[in-house]
C-alpha cells in the first residue's frame, strides 16, 4: 500500500533536503531556491518553489530531480 506524500511548504521542503539528504543551497531567485549535492563525480541539482503547500505533484517533482526513491521518502 502506498503511502501519502505529507503536506509540505516550500521552506519545509528546502529544511527536510539539507537536514536529512545532505543538499546545500546553492541560490534561490525570486521564490525558487537551487539545491545542489556532490556525490563522487556526480553533481544533482533540484529545484524547490517557496510556496505556502505544495502541491502532491510538484514535491514529487522536486524528489524525483533530488534522486530521492519511493523507498527513501518513506523511511
Amino acid at each position: 500500500m502506498r503511502r501519502r506524500l505529507p503536506r509540505l511548504s516550500g521552506r519545509e521542503a528546502v529544511e527536510l533536503l539539507v537536514r536529512k539528504f545532505g543538499f546545500t543551497v546553492k541560490r534561490q531567485r525570486g521564490s525558487h531556491v537551487v539545491l545542489v549535492e556532490y556525490t563522487g563525480d556526480r553533481k544533482i541539482v533540484t529545484v524547490v518553489p517557496l510556496h505556502p503547500e505544495l502541491k502532491p505533484g510538484i514535491l514529487l517533482g522536486v524528489l524525483e530531480l533530488a534522486g530521492i526513491d519511493r523507498i527513501e521518502r518513506n523511511s
